[in-house]
């Protein structure tokens, strides 16, 4: 008899009594299938080859106490869906706890670290604008704190587009220099 021709259910009732050729006949209708969705999910082939083993291994081994509610299809699809859940899973804790179970840094969770970094870098940026000079200091913060274009700033404080741009031009690079040295030696 040939098993190919036969349905899932009819398969799944040979495999119920054992029949190894029956299991075979499954694998290989669906092994390709559920290897493709695993590797979609997990990014890694060989992890996903064993995944779908181990739902076959699985499979064969539950056979005889085995209940399959809707398509054998989506059964070994979701099978391989929670081992991939699973997988997922432990990656995570491996990447949080490290191999030997001590807490480690998690790369997706880092916030906290950043929003301190971040003021300490806008109180250092800060510091160097109260250095600059009285007129550039106050060019600079219309231009920056405030969103004032150059004419804005050069009718507010009575002066040529020229000396705003001046102005900014040299603080810019003052600052950029200041801070240059500071994240050297902060990142150091």
């Amino acid at each position: 008899m040939a098993l190919n021709v036969l349905s899932d259910a009819e398969l799944l009732d040979l495999l119920r009594d054992g029949d190894r050729t029956a299991f075979d006949q499954l694998y290989h209708r669906y092994w390709k299938k559920l290897l493709h969705f695993g590797v979609q999910k997990t990014g890694d082939f060989m992890e996903a080859e064993n995944i779908v083993q181990d739902v076959f291994v699985a499979l064969w081994n539950r056979r005889d106490r085995l209940e399959v509610r809707g398509s054998l299809s989506a059964y070994l699809t979701v099978s391989v869906k929670y081992r991939v859940i699973n997988w997922l899973d432990r990656q995570r804790s491996i990447r949080l706890y490290g191999e030997d179970g001590a807490l480690a840094f998690d790369p997706l969770d880092n916030t906290t670290q950043e929003i301190l970094e971040l003021s300490n870098l806008r109180e250092h940026l800060e510091l160097l604008v109260n250095e600059l000079p009285e007129q550039a200091q106050l060019v600079f913060r219309l231009s920056h704190d405030h969103g004032y274009s150059h004419r804005e700033i050069a009718e507010e404080l009575d002066m040529s587009e020229k000396a705003v741009n001046a102005h900014l031009v040299r603080s810019r690079k003052r600052l950029r220099t200041s801070l240059g040295s500071f994240l050297h030696s902060w990142l150091l």
